[in-house]
């Protein structure tokens, strides 16, 4: 069983995924704010002779793609007998899956590590013991540091590695100390994973998908480059290979992961027939699509420079491409973008968005700010509102700007007074806060398809999500868990829709046109404005 953080923070980089309920009014980070829930499910048997099968615990903070990482960790370890423990006490082996995105995340660590010792002890007290392991990216990032602090830990690997943890379980058995590794392999992890995969969420029917790993950009402000190193893409072939074993497995949406998913490109067919033969992620998309029973296709982060014109039209041509995108932009002053080496300026993110919404004039999207970057003035954070009152967004993420170590931004000149900064990031709060209400009221009376996905927290009721992302709650039988169910939308709420499946409630929503997926009539069919 894995488990995700809960404490809110401040901080973050555009680097990571969001969390899959984000919050336009978000009071924390998006690297902290919690995501789903994933439960692992057992994968295969103990190996002939194994006496008992051993339990695995899995802690994942941050991303999205920490938590597809997380379920990759037990499927390597299913075949060493490895099933899943429902808390960290039951468990022969705990991993800590980290995040170095989140503020604070070494002291979090250390003191998650400090309740685990405990544990730890306890059980060689009674003649056990339990394997403690540190992944993700502030091992990476920190490495000899955390065995320094924490001698008791077993087990310090990098995001880069983990395909390696059976090696690394017996290195530390045979040599009766702890192992670390943080190299960055030649070879592609993604080779050496293990093709039966557990469901990454209850009952299996949306799946993450890496497709990209790794940052080129080096925003001055972001340690992804250091802890996941250079921009590299799965070959098109794994990829095609592992969204359909999701499908058979039940999957109905996938979700493309990366840290710069629109940089993919397909290695396979090398790097300049890649750029020209146009065998980006529009093309992956494309082919993606035509696997019978996925119904649904995201994906996530994306940097402004790498959306390129196939993908744009993918949005536009392709239905199971869902209207939702997450653009980060982190400040709407040129003055600052280029202070955080950005590479592009707000009117260049203003015309991309012009281009999108004239793709797909439904689009929603989402985006991340950072308030308070060393040098930003009034008028810069004034260009932020500007450019936010002008695109609209359906829900954000925001940030107070908090070092990095060994990041350029963390040693520049104007390093803006935290009191500013709380000032700035509630004011921004507040507007992001109005257009998410916004636009979730103009979902109101409207007739969406939504995956529903599983049991909701009330009795009769069941959950899923809109074409927008928006969780969506009705009263309805469980034979529509895993449907795509036309619904009417009858009351829109902060962070969440409710629905019914009564259609003739009247449309009461505004006329704007949305693009046809499965509602039945035309005439109904609008955006949530």
């Amino acid at each position: 069983m894995a488990e995700t953080g809960s404490e809110a923070t401040s901080g973050g980089a555009d680097g990571h995924p969001p969390g899959t309920a984000p919050s336009g009014s978000a009071a924390s980070d998006r690297a902290a704010s919690p995501v789903d829930a994933v439960a692992i499910a057992p994968v295969g048997d103990p190996p002939a002779g194994m006496s008992a099968p051993r339990r695995l615990h899995v802690i994942t903070w941050g991303c999205q793609m920490n938590v597809y990482d997380s379920a990759r960790m037990a499927d390597v370890l299913a075949p060493l007998g490895y099933t899943p423990a429902a808390a960290a006490a039951e468990a022969d082996m705990v991993i800590l899956n980290t995040c170095h995105i989140r503020e604070r995340a070494s002291e979090k660590l250390f003191s998650e590590l400090g309740r685990l010792r405990l544990l730890q002890q306890a059980r060689q007290a009674a003649g056990g013991r339990m394997v403690l392991a540190v992944a993700g990216c502030v091992a990476q990032a920190e490495g000899a540091e955390i065995l320094a602090r924490a001698p008791f830990v077993d087990l310090v690997f990098g995001p880069q590695t983990y395909h390696r943890l059976p090696e690394l379980l017996a290195r530390a058995a045979r040599q009766g100390a702890a192992v670390i590794d943080t190299d960055f392999p030649p070879e592609q992890k993604f080779d050496f994973l293990p093709e039966a995969a557990a469901p990454q969420t209850p009952g299996g029917l949306t799946a993450f998908l890496s497709v990209q790993e790794g940052c080129d950009k080096f925003c001055s402000f972001c340690v992804v480059p250091y802890t996941r190193g250079a921009e590299a893409s799965r070959p098109a072939a794994g990829v095609l290979a592992e969204a359909r074993r999701l499908v058979a497995g039940g999957a109905r949406e996938i979700t493309l992961l990366g840290q710069n998913v629109n940089a993919w490109r397909d290695p396979d067919a090398g790097a300049a027939r890649a750029a020209h033969s146009g065998r980006g992620l529009g093309w992956l998309i494309r082919e993606l699509a035509r696997i019978p029973g996925l119904l649904r296709l995201r994906y996530t982060t994306s940097h402004p420079r790498d959306m390129d014109a196939d993908l744009i039209a993918a949005h536009a041509e392709v239905p199971a491409l869902m209207p939702f995108l997450h653009l980060p932009v982190q400040s709407g002053a040129d003055r600052v973008l280029a202070a955080m080496n950005r590479g592009h300026t707000a009117g260049d993110y203003l015309r991309l968005i012009e281009r999108l919404r004239s793709a797909r004039p439904d689009l929603a999207l989402s985006s991340d700010f950072i308030v308070g970057h060393p040098g930003e003035t009034e008028a810069d954070f004034a260009a932020t509102l500007a450019l936010i009152r002008e695109v609209r967004f359906a829900q954000a993420f925001s940030f107070k700007y908090s070092p990095r170590p060994g990041t350029p931004a963390a040693s520049a000149p104007g390093q803006v007074d935290e009191t500013e900064k709380d000032r700035r990031l509630q004011t921004l709060q507040a507007l992001l806060r109005e257009q998410q209400a916004a636009f979730n009221q103009g979902c109101a009376g409207l007739l969406l398809p939504v995956l529903f996905t599983g049991r909701g927290r009330h009795p009769g009721q069941i959950a899923g999500r809109s074409p927008f992302l928006q969780p969506v709650h009705m009263t309805g039988p469980t034979s529509l868990i895993g449907q795509e169910v036309p619904v009417r939308i009858i009351a829109a709420h902060r962070n969440s829709l409710a629905a019914s499946m009564d259609h003739t409630i009247p449309d009461t929503a505004p006329s704007a046109t949305l693009n046809p997926t499965l509602n039945p009539t035309p005439d109904e069919e609008r955006a949530c404005a």
